[in-house]
């Protein structure tokens, strides 16, 4: 049961914004530590990605768990440990975490397509006692595809034709 009256609720699901939420700000204080500069919910990329790394060629969505339906199977639309979907206007929920889903999907296709990484930081990987693993992990990930991109090119050394020929071997002593 719902402690709030209907407009009560409207009003603060109304009051969530998109931009400089609490996850998201972790995540670049953290990035920003590591020494990894970035860009905010950059314009021209589909999905207005929350942090993208252009050096690593990498996006970086940082997603409510609620919002974004983390952990619930889209055929049953059960609930999970980290999202708990609303018993009032069940169906409505369903279909609009249902829709995010599908147009986050969407959205990365479209990212991998034109050439881009896509990351995505659910916020319950957020919480203080995972905190500090997470961003560890993310890190490690974009040095591991900064290196994949960049890496030294492995280049077949040339075989001289004096390598060809059998050189004779210095004589060894015989104990």
């Amino acid at each position: 049961m719902d402690h709030l009256s209907p407009q009560q609720r409207s009003k603060n699901m109304a009051a969530i914004h998109s931009k400089n939420t609490k996850p998201e700000m972790i995540v670049r204080k953290g990035l920003w530590k590591r020494g990894f500069r970035y860009r905010l919910n950059h314009k021209r990329l589909p999905g207005h990605p929350d942090l993208v790394l252009r050096k690593y060629r990498t996006c970086i969505f940082i997603n409510g768990c609620f919002w974004h339906g983390h952990l619930v199977d889209s055929k049953t639309m059960e609930s999970s440990a980290c999202c708990k979907i609303p018993n009032t206007n069940h169906d409505f929920w369903m279909t609009k975490i249902r829709r995010n889903k599908e147009r986050d999907k969407e959205e990365q296709r479209k990212l991998a397509e034109m050439g881009w990484h896509c990351i995505t930081i659910w916020e319950c990987e957020l919480k203080p006692s995972k905190r500090e693993d997470t961003l560890e992990s993310l890190a490690f990930t974009l040095n591991h595809i900064w290196l994949q991109d960049h890496g030294a090119k492995s280049i077949p050394y040339p075989q001289l034709e004096e390598e060809d020929m059998q050189m004779p071997m210095a004589a060894e002593n015989e104990l």
